[in-house]
C-alpha cells in the first residue's frame, strides 16, 4: 500500500512537472513572439507605404503573423533546448518576419504591379539567403529538434506556394504553376489516405536542391524584365524536376 502511494506520488510529480515545462517552454516563446511582432509590423507596413496599397493589407499581414503565432505556440515542444524558441528557431522566425509582406501580398487583392514585382524579389531573395542558417545554427549550438526542422520546411513551404500564387497572378504563366505550391501540400494529404507515405523520409540533398531550385525560377518568372515565353520555360522545367523529386520520395515511401 505505501509503494503504491509512493508510485502515485511520483507519478503525479512527473505530471506536474511536465505541466511546469510546458508553461515554461509557452511563456518562452510567446516572449520571443512578442520581440519579433514590432519587425513583423515594420516589413508590413513599408510594403504598404512603398506598394500604395488599401488598408486592407496591414490587416491581412497582421492576421497572417498571428496566425503564425498561434501555430508556433501551438506546436512547440516543452523541452526546446536554450531559452524561448532557440538561437536557431529565432533565426527562422526572423525568415518568417521578412516572409510575411510576400504573404499578405500574395491574398491581397489587385495587381502587384512591376515595384510590386521588384519588392517580392528583394523580401524572397532575402528569406531564400538565410535558409540554411538556421540549421547550420543549430549544429553549432546543439539545439537540433524535430520542431526546428519543421519550423523551417513549412516556411519553406509556405514561401513557394505564395510565390506560385504571385506568378500565376501575374498573367505570365498560367494555373499550372499553383501546382509547384500545391505539390508538397498533396503529398501531405496524400498520406492519410496512404500512411507509407507519412514515413519519415531519409535526409537527401536532391530534396534540397530542388527546393532551392523551385524559389529560384518562381522569382525568375516573376521579374518584369523576363520574357513571358522564358518565365514558362523555367517554371515548367522547376515543375517537372519538383515532379521527380516528389516520385523518388514515393517509390522510397512504399517500397519501405
Amino acid at each position: 500500500m505505501a509503494m503504491s502511494n509512493v508510485n502515485s506520488m511520483a507519478i503525479v510529480d512527473q505530471q506536474r512537472s511536465g505541466r511546469a515545462r510546458g508553461a515554461a517552454g509557452g511563456r518562452g516563446a510567446l516572449r520571443d513572439l512578442r520581440f519579433a511582432l514590432a519587425p513583423a509590423l515594420g516589413a508590413v507596413g513599408a510594403s504598404w507605404w512603398l506598394l500604395g496599397l488599401p488598408a486592407s493589407y496591414p490587416l491581412i499581414g497582421i492576421v497572417g503573423y498571428g496566425f503564425l503565432a498561434a501555430l508556433i505556440l501551438r506546436t512547440v515542444p516543452a523541452d526546446l533546448p536554450g531559452s524561448g524558441l532557440g538561437p536557431a528557431n529565432r533565426v527562422t522566425l526572423g525568415r518568417a518576419v521578412v516572409a510575411i509582406p510576400v504573404f499578405a501580398l500574395s491574398v491581397q487583392p489587385g495587381a502587384l504591379g512591376v515595384t510590386g514585382q521588384w519588392w517580392v524579389i528583394a523580401l524572397a531573395t532575402v528569406v531564400l539567403a538565410l535558409d540554411g542558417l538556421d540549421g547550420r545554427v543549430a549544429r553549432r549550438t546543439g539545439s537540433q529538434t524535430p520542431f526546428g526542422a519543421r519550423f523551417d520546411m513549412e516556411l519553406d513551404a509556405a514561401l513557394i506556394m505564395a510565390l506560385s500564387v504571385l506568378v500565376w497572378r501575374s498573367g505570365r504563366v498560367g494555373p499550372w504553376v499553383l501546382l509547384i505550391g500545391l505539390m508538397r501540400y498533396a503529398f501531405v494529404a496524400a498520406s492519410w489516405v496512404w500512411p507509407a507515405l507519412g514515413a519519415e523520409l531519409p535526409p537527401s540533398l536532391r530534396r534540397k536542391v530542388v527546393c532551392v531550385i523551385q524559389g529560384v525560377v518562381l522569382l525568375v518568372a516573376l521579374g518584369p524584365i523576363i520574357p513571358g515565353w522564358m518565365a514558362v520555360a523555367v517554371t515548367a522545367a522547376g515543375l517537372a524536376a519538383l515532379g521527380y523529386s516528389f516520385a523518388v520520395d514515393v517509390r522510397w515511401a512504399l517500397r519501405n
